[in-house]
């Protein structure tokens, strides 16, 4: 019985705490985080220094910017950990941290969990085994409103762009399916709110393959497409599941997280719809994910550890640190003119 301890009480974090609550394999130790009002009855510490038991391995569910001091704590203590995305807030820190991890000899995994869907396995394995061909083009499209207490009084309110919290995911499936990206080019969209906060633009990738992808995103705009809302992973947003992702090849197309597939000669024949696949997930993965952490303690190889997230930080930080040194738009009154 693996005895696991979750840091970090947010949105992500008491999700992690019911996911090890439920699971028979491991036994929930106890939530570390100063914020003693989080209410949930379990056993509470203060920081992770405060922690006085056994712990085989910790989940590591706080800010960003304290993801790679508290790995390197866990694994100075022994403890294998699953850490949060991004790996860390910068790929120097998660470079050191992956050291730290090494030296320690325990194990990592990143929490990209997106990884862990059945529709996401399956795409990789219809890319994979050329069902559509050579991929020829890639879009991504995630854009939804955020309310306006998400970022009410806290680190969000400056620092919380959608492109570190949320394309982060989206770059690391990217990556996952397609291969590595080699070129990104970006144009910053207009804000909204007040502040100099990315909060909307458009992306061009360049993947090592040979193929294209765009993404376009936003936290300012109501829509249905984004990856949570088609697919139904987070309680906390409305699902749509509508399709978000649109892949093209020599030899097909898909159109995802729905999984029609479609096949096709030339333009003079029209592209016809040869099946959908039937892809629901039987686990839901972040319980899939802590199934896999559970194995990786006992030496699994990790679908997914800090060397491998610091990769897909390096791409996220090279999209934000292009769309951060753009200048600040704000939106225009757009009203027709007549002319005589």
């Amino acid at each position: 019985m693996k005895k696991l301890l979750v840091v970090g009480g947010g949105l992500i974090g008491i999700r992690h705490v019911r996911a090890v609550q439920a699971h028979p394999g491991c036994q929930l130790v106890g939530l570390a985080d100063p914020d003693m009002a989080i209410n949930v009855d379990v056993p509470r510490f203060n920081s992770m220094e405060d922690v006085d038991c056994r712990v085989d391995g910790v989940i590591i569910a706080t800010p960003t910017h304290l993801h790679a001091e508290h790995g390197k704590a866990a694994a100075q203590r022994g403890w294998h950990m699953l850490i949060e995305k991004p790996v860390a807030a910068s790929v120097p820190d998660a470079i050191a941290l992956g050291r730290a991890i090494k030296s320690a000899g325990v194990a990592s995994l990143v929490g990209h969990h997106r990884r862990y869907h059945t529709s996401v396995q399956r795409l990789k394995s219809c890319i994979t085994n050329g069902e559509i061909g050579r991929i020829v083009t890639v879009s991504l499209l995630w854009a939804m409103r955020k309310p306006g207490e998400y970022f009410s009084q806290n680190w969000r309110t400056s620092g919380g762009s959608p492109v570190m919290i949320n394309l982060v995911h989206d770059i690391d499936l990217l990556r996952f399916v397609f291969g590595e990206i080699s070129d990104i080019v970006t144009i910053r969209g207009a804000s909204e709110r007040d502040g100099d906060r990315v909060e909307s633009g458009a992306v061009s990738l360049a993947f090592e393959s040979g193929a294209t992808g765009t993404i376009s995103f936003s936290d300012a705009s109501a829509s249905p497409w984004g990856f949570e809302a088609g697919t139904g992973e987070n309680p906390n947003i409305g699902t749509t599941s509508q399709d978000m992702m649109w892949i093209t090849g020599t030899k097909g197309a898909i159109s995802y997280p729905s999984m029609a597939i479609w096949h096709g000669r030339d333009w003079g024949t029209p592209a016809q719809k040869s099946r959908t696949d039937d892809c629901a997930n039987r686990i839901f993965p972040l319980e899939e994910q802590l199934n896999h952490f559970l194995n990786v303690m006992d030496g699994a190889r990790p679908l997914i550890d800090v060397e491998d997230g610091a990769r897909t930080l390096a791409v996220t930080t090279r999209i934000q640190d292009q769309l951060a040194a753009q200048p600040v738009r704000r939106f225009q009154d757009m009203r027709l003119e007549t002319r005589d």
